[in-house]
């Protein structure tokens, strides 16, 4: 099933128009971390397999601008029955915005000040989305960024909105001496 999934996400309309921009880099950043590291993640690890999000989020960025994250959101993850946790959309947007917003910082690192979420419709389990996060601000250490999830459509138009959601992203003043460990890197 997943490989299913992923070809899926992978030759999507959005998926492929975004590969063709250059601007855009593309990752699957829970890829990136250490294995050390990646089994102590919520996001790296606990959320991805099967029943829960069976392959790891396709993520492009255009460094310091925009940001679009595909996924599956399996069965595994519901609140109610037939609907995903809204403290899971509210995880992804958390991690989408910061990922978008952390391109822009000077030290690529921060960490999460702020986060209003607005709930629009539910989201149906077994569903594929969209996270679209935009910077808005940046000054010195802090960043501010906007985003949404929708319903992944059959094009590149934007689908059904799930969320709503305003950050703000402060890099901690020791950030010079972290390990780089999220830069974002073409294929």
């Amino acid at each position: 099933m997943a490989g299913g999934i992923n070809e899926y996400i992978n030759s999507h309309p959005l998926s492929r128009s975004l590969h063709a921009n250059p601007a855009w880099a593309e990752s699957r950043p829970h890829l990136r971390y250490p294995e050390s590291q990646r089994k102590h993640s919520l996001t790296a690890a606990t959320l991805i397999g099967p029943g829960r999000i069976p392959v790891p989020p396709l993520v492009f960025l255009e460094e310091g601008k925009h940001l679009v994250s595909i996924s599956y959101l399996s069965t595994d993850l519901c609140g109610h029955v037939g609907i995903i946790h809204g403290g899971l959309l509210a995880t992804l947007l958390d991690e989408g915005l910061a990922r978008c917003g952390f391109s822009a910082l000077p030290n690529k690192i921060g960490v999460t000040a702020n986060l209003n979420i607005n709930y629009r419709n539910p989201a149906p389990a077994g569903s594929f989305v969209v996270l679209k996060a935009e910077t808005t601000k940046v000054e010195g250490r802090k960043v501010w960024v906007k985003g949404r999830i929708e319903l992944l459509g059959d094009s590149i138009e934007p689908g059904k909105l799930l969320v709503e959601a305003e950050g703000l992203f402060i890099e901690p003043k020791y950030a010079k001496s972290l390990p780089k460990l999220f830069a974002y890197q073409k294929k």
